[in-house]
């Protein structure tokens, strides 16, 4: 039997220093999820580097809404606090002094507990239910082959396709519980994979966290899913805000948009560029206009804003000379006495062609004549 050993170490300076009081108090009742994110912003805090939700979540592998619930958890428990912008977007998380709060914070629970109306077994067990994942059983090899010859064919094929490989009998178990009892469509099911694929998330975990996610949002089709997806694509947020359009981005307007990042494969900066062009050319057609530049631009091989820069020399310079011969041509014609107005006339460009003349005198004879 082992006794009680002693810890020495031999780190350097590049190290984060954690509170024993965090230790000690706060991380034994946090999840995985919560302490990975606390450690880590320590880190960040240290190093002085910045980071971002999205940033978080891809480190971790976690979704972004794991991230958001695991700081607003340290805001609670009163370790860091949140600061947001006028439209609530988060902007700065400030990593406050930890003071041992653990008998203040019993006091503070029994005093809501205390001012808490009683609540019924059948109340409270409605509330859990509401917001409680269904379990996700152990799956026999039996359950899963059965699932794999009948209604899960189809999935795991489209899951393979995906995912570019043969899926373990893990991952058929995830599909499985998936579907079966998170009760998730074959289209939704189909989309939640191909929208973990398009953000490089291939960890079948991922993608049940993301389930779980969905299912206690509330989200059972593919309409409410595209539209949970649009809300927390911060490029999407971004283009639809520099165009001015304050409303939740319909599939069209985000069609246009990953067009713009996907196929012409532009980045956010030019996408930008074009986005305040378009604002102070029209305020109507605004996606259709912005689409219009960023086409031209793509056709130009535009690949940054000095690109953007070298165009519009180009087409000054050329309007410049254009305007140059039209002057050196009006000042040639009335130079040699061949003025392009007509004396007297409406200057128009119809005046630019020799006009008929007409004998109205014969023209009248000719008609008494007959």
């Amino acid at each position: 039997m082992m006794g009680r050993v002693s810890i020495s170490h031999s780190l350097g300076e590049d190290s984060t220093n954690v509170s024993n009081i965090f230790i000690d108090e706060y991380m034994q009742d946090a999840n995985d999820a919560q302490i990975k994110i606390y450690l880590y912003l320590l880190r960040m805090m240290s190093a002085n580097l910045s980071t971002s939700v999205s940033a978080l979540a891809d480190k971790f592998n976690h979704t972004e809404k794991d991230v958001i619930r695991s700081l607003k958890y340290w805001e609670k428990k009163g370790l860091i606090s949140l600061e947001y912008d006028a439209s609530q977007n988060l902007t700065g998380i400030h990593m406050e002094d930890i003071t041992s709060q653990r008998n203040l914070a019993r006091r503070k629970e029994d005093t809501v507990l205390r001012a808490l109306p009683p609540v019924t077994p059948a109340r409270e067990q409605s509330k859990i239910t509401s917001i409680a994942a269904p379990a996700k059983p152990n799956y026999s090899v039996a359950m899963l082959r059965s699932f794999k010859q009948s209604e899960g064919q189809g999935l795991l094929f489209i899951a393979e396709q995906y995912f570019g490989r043969t899926l373990n009998p893990t991952e058929i178990s995830t599909i499985y519980y998936i579907h079966d009892e998170l009760k998730f469509s074959d289209e939704l099911l189909d989309y939640l994979m191909q929208y973990c694929v398009d953000n490089h998330k291939t960890d079948f975990r991922y993608m049940e966290k993301v389930a779980i996610n969905w299912s206690q949002e509330g989200i059972t089709t593919l309409k409410q899913a595209r539209a949970e997806n649009y809300k927390h694509d911060s490029d999407i947020i971004t283009i639809m805000k520099a165009l001015g359009l304050e409303n939740n981005p319909t599939d069209k307007e985000v069609s246009y948009i990953n067009k713009w990042r996907g196929e012409l494969g532009f980045t956010m900066d030019i996408i930008q560029e074009a986005c305040d062009r378009t604002v102070l050319a029209t305020q109507k057609n605004r996606l259709r206009y912005c689409d219009g530049i960023l086409k031209s631009w793509h056709e130009k091989n535009v690949l940054s804003r000095e690109d953007i820069a070298r165009l519009d020399a180009n087409f000054t310079a050329d309007l410049k000379q254009k305007r140059s011969k039209a002057s050196n041509s009006i000042d040639n014609k009335a130079r040699y006495g061949e003025s392009s107005i007509r004396l007297g006339g409406v200057q128009n460009r119809f005046n630019q062609f020799e006009q008929n003349t007409y004998d109205f005198a014969e023209l009248e004879e000719k008609l008494l004549d007959n």
